[in-house]
């Protein structure tokens, strides 16, 4: 009899024991998704901004250069399409991490920015050689 009520709360120890286990490993395998997850849009939306201002600066370096039309309106397909692609990661960013919401607007800004840009003008150095 000694035995059995020995017995009965180990055996229930070591199911709560193991329950607290397992729902632990679940939570930290849980909590490793979601970082990589996160990591992962991060990555996605950096990389969405970097293509859009390539973009936008082959746009402004193509109309400066007084490119054909064919070729700027080419330019500007791919123009639209990656501002389209930054837009599901900015209001995201807005959403989720309000306080960098103005961080991720001023880069936003920073590439529409370009298009403002002034021709160049020669610089008084570029007619001579180095030395």
């Amino acid at each position: 009899m000694l035995a059995t009520v020995i017995a009965v709360p180990g055996a229930l120890s070591g199911a709560v024991l193991a329950g607290l286990i397992q729902h632990r490993t679940t939570r930290a395998a849980r909590d490793a998704e979601r970082v990589e997850r996160r990591r992962d849009r991060a990555l996605e939306a950096v990389t969405a901004l970097a293509t859009h201002r390539r973009a936008r600066f082959v746009r402004e370096e193509l109309r400066l250069a007084g490119a054909d039309e064919i070729r700027l309106d080419a330019a500007r397909a791919e123009l639209y399409a990656t501002r389209a692609a930054i837009e599901a990661p900015r209001v995201l960013v807005a959403v989720l991490v309000p306080v960098l919401a103005p961080t991720v607007d001023a880069a936003a800004q920073a590439s529409y920015a370009l298009r403002e840009a002034p021709t160049p003008t020669p610089s008084p150095c570029s007619g001579r050689t180095a030395l």
